[in-house]
């Protein structure tokens, strides 16, 4: 058994596992070791275990010294020197017109080397660029091609999901994934749907891929699986003689009675039917009362009303004569002369007239005292205020003895 520690030397790159010897390495400590670039300073992310000698690459690397704050001023030194670095490899790149695309540059903790990492559709001779950027910076230059994942990698983006690039926030190494996996998930062979930021299938095609197979070989482990329902035995068919059962019609008299029924129709026994409101009519004896004085007064207003050109013919005399032509006279002149307004108001429609009085009240079949038939009371009283409208239609404005103007009366009389 040897007891080992991962240190990784980038956010998701991969980790390498070196020997810590007699110090205290804890996991989340910043280290220096020796690797095959030369000295390096990363963070140990997997802490001190015993793991067995055939899982061990040898020779195995011991870790140099636990990081201290000066080692963290290089680090960040280093950080700037690379931005200088990029600028100064893009001019470079564009003076001897090649086709490559840099990507990143990396400094080495020591300083003693510079990575450059582009990429390139083929190969590309860069021996030119690389004495130029040598007699720049004084130290080893390694040119490294990298392909377009590892370019996502260090670049960096969102996904399709939304999400961070997988290769850039956790996944350490690239598995390799075939569209054979975007067949056995049902997925749509669309490139534009299974590829990723970087052009390639995309990396979590193979995160489920396991229970896909695990599920063809048995499909009860599947996710959604839904076990098939049990067999029925079919039924038996039915006789050649049988004949479905046809509904008998059920007759009113034979209907049942629904169970709150008989409450319903006792509740409605016991409510009452409302007396209908006859509105604006007055009670009986009311009416009989009107009926009466109605009839009383018809005698006297017969009386009172005078036939036209009564009051010229008693009067026979000359100087009567001439006093109602006078009075026919400025009746005639008084009625040319009045204003419009009041002709207006006289000669107003009888709809409206009828309409500022209030309505008569309907009088009630009533019988007289003298034995009298009720309808016959009735239609009596109707009849009387019929002529009274009439007689008020026809009488003359002019109170002057009944004389019409232009001496009507006069030549009646003669």
């Amino acid at each position: 058994m040897v007891c080992v520690v991962g240190v990784r030397f980038k956010l998701a790159g991969k980790v390498y596992y070196f020997d810590p010897g007699e110090l205290p390495v804890a996991q989340g400590d910043k280290v220096v070791v020796e690797t095959v670039r030369g000295v390096e300073y990363g963070q140990v992310v997997v802490g001190p275990r015993e793991v067995p000698d055939e899982e061990v690459v040898q020779p195995l690397k011991k870790v140099v010294r636990i990081g201290n704050a000066r080692d963290d001023e290089v680090a960040a030194a280093n950080k700037q020197k690379e931005k200088e670095a990029f600028a100064i490899a893009l001019k470079k790149i564009e003076e001897h017109n090649l086709d490559m695309y840099l990507v990143d540059v990396e400094y080495t903790f020591d300083g003693s080397k510079v990575i450059f990492y582009f990429t390139a559709e083929g190969r590309v001779d860069f021996r030119e660029l690389v004495r130029d950027l040598a007699s720049v910076f004084r130290t080893r230059i390694e040119m490294r091609q990298i392909g377009v994942r590892d370019e996502a990698k260090l670049l960096g983006g969102i996904g399709p999901c939304g999400r961070v690039l997988c290769c850039t926030s956790f996944l350490g190494d690239f598995a390799p994934v075939s569209i054979r996996m975007a067949k056995d998930q049902n997925l749509s062979l669309n490139p534009s749907k299974i590829s990723g930021l970087c052009g390639r299938l995309m990396c979590c095609l193979r995160y489920e891929q396991e229970t896909y197979e695990a599920a063809k070989k048995d499909p009860s482990l599947a996710p959604g699986y839904v076990p098939p329902l049990p067999e029925v035995e079919p039924e038996e068919p039915p006789p050649e003689d049988w004949q479905p059962e046809r509904p008998q019609p059920i007759r009113l008299s034979e209907r049942p009675a629904a169970p709150d029924e008989g409450a319903r129709v006792a509740q409605a026994a016991v409510v009452e039917k409302p007396a209908r409101r006859e509105r604006g009519r007055p009670g009986r004896e009311g009416g009989a009362d009107a009926a009466q004085d109605g009839a009383a007064r018809r005698p006297q207003q017969q009386g009172q009303h005078k036939p036209r050109g009564q009051g010229a013919a008693a009067d026979g005399s000359a100087g009567g004569r001439q006093r109602e032509r006078r009075a026919g006279a400025d009746e005639q002149q008084s009625r040319v002369q009045q204003p419009r307004q009041q002709q207006g108001r006289a000669q107003q429609p009888r709809q409206q007239q009828s309409k500022a009085q209030p309505p008569r009240e309907r009088q009630p079949q009533a019988a007289r005292e003298d034995g009298q038939p009720e309808e016959q009371a009735v239609r009596q009283a109707a009849a009387g205020s019929s002529r009274r409208r009439r007689r008020r239609r026809h009488r003359p404005a002019a109170s002057g003895g009944g004389a019409a103007p232009g001496g009507g009366a006069a030549s009646a009389g003669e």
